[in-house]
């Protein structure tokens, strides 16, 4: 416990690898010891890493995510977003480098697991046993392309969830069956359809993007369509947007399994990015999880649980600075790390 404790406040302070996680605790050895034993001081670099090798990724990840519900006191998690992403410096011969696949709630900033790629495989195994991790009652899962498959629609069900999954080439027969309901949709202005809209835009740092999003309810006309399980709405949403004068156009079709209002699909296709702009991004940007080095793949998976748990906390500090300035504060002042780990922004509160 002392060498996980030791760890996580390092990280939250700015720590990015084990030399940096033992420099940290012999700089603040003196602060740990008011609520760490260190029978034997603070470890090495090769302890650390030692110890996070040997430790199960799953069972280690569902102690922080208790901890920080708990911190959370019951947190309700309406949207749960579900992507993959690349330790591209984590590479190892002949293994490529370690790809994870996250779950992250979206209304919440609350990270709720991840499950590491098999070196031979691809995210769709992944993204089942991600789902075995989570209580999915009330919630919605979106996941882009890469998992809309039957099974994955199957499994969200089966846990009580609702899930709402971006089509695109790899599902070509799903595809082109929306596009041509779509196309007959338009062409007859929607006549004897069950169909909604909602359309929105944003103009912000230089930025100016406009949505629109059209569904049709208890859809027929789908090949297979009884595979699909619980699938009542497929929808499109197009987008275009003007930055520095150029304009950039895209349409994206889906399916969801909630009977609910075109701006309600619209929020959650828009919110489902949020895992790369507040997760991933941090991950890369802030955290330098891209030039991690780490090579034994399970010190690798519980050194990027700990930096998940790290922006987790950091992000529902009360404090508005950026998560790198918090970071700083955490690695200068040692109140302001307590804060942190004590969790006093009250993560009820989201």
């Amino acid at each position: 416990m002392d060498i996980i404790t030791i760890a996580i406040c390092a990280v939250i302070a700015g720590a990015s690898n084990w030399k940096q996680i033992e420099a940290f605790g012999r700089q603040r050895e003196r602060w740990l010891r008011r609520f760490l034993a260190l029978a034997n001081g603070i470890p090495a670099h090769d302890t650390f890493q030692r110890v996070f090798a040997r430790l199960d990724p799953v069972a280690f990840q569902v102690c922080f995510r208790d901890w920080l519900i708990n911190l959370a006191d019951a947190v309700d998690i309406k949207q749960i977003a579900i992507d993959g992403k690349t330790v591209r410096a984590s590479r190892t011969e002949p293994l490529g480098p370690l790809h994870l696949v996250s779950a992250w709630a979206t209304e919440n900033h609350l990270s709720l697991g991840q499950v590491a790629v098999d070196a031979e495989s691809n995210e769709i195994p992944a993204i089942p046993k991600l789902l075995e991790l989570l209580e999915l009652k009330g919630a919605l899962v979106t996941l882009d392309a890469g998992g809309c498959h039957k099974e994955i629609a199957e499994k969200i069900r089966s846990q009580g969830g609702h899930y709402v999954l971006t089509v695109k080439g790899n599902q070509p027969q799903l595809l082109e069956d929306i596009k041509e309901m779509f196309a007959r949709a338009f062409a007859s202005d929607f006549a004897g359809l069950d169909a909604d809209f909602h359309a929105d835009e944003d103009k912000r740092h230089g930025r100016e993007e406009e949505r629109a999003c059209a569904i049709i309810r208890n859809a027929k006309g789908l090949r297979n369509q009884e595979a699909w399980k619980d699938l009542c709405v497929v929808g499109m949403v197009q987008s275009e947007r003007r930055v520095q004068g150029k304009v950039q156009r895209e349409v994206r079709y889906f399916i969801g399994s909630k009977k609910a209002c075109a701006g309600f699909y619209a929020r959650a296709m828009r919110h489902h990015w949020r895992i790369e702009n507040n997760l991933h991004w941090q991950m890369d940007v802030t955290f330098a999880e891209d030039k991690d080095r780490t090579k034994e793949r399970t010190a690798a998976q519980n050194i990027s649980l700990l930096r998940r748990v790290a922006l987790t906390l950091l992000k529902h500090h009360p404090d508005k600075q950026s998560i790198a300035c918090k970071r700083l504060q955490a690695a200068w002042n040692t109140d302001f790390l307590e804060e942190v780990l004590l969790g006093s922004a009250k993560l009820a509160k989201m």
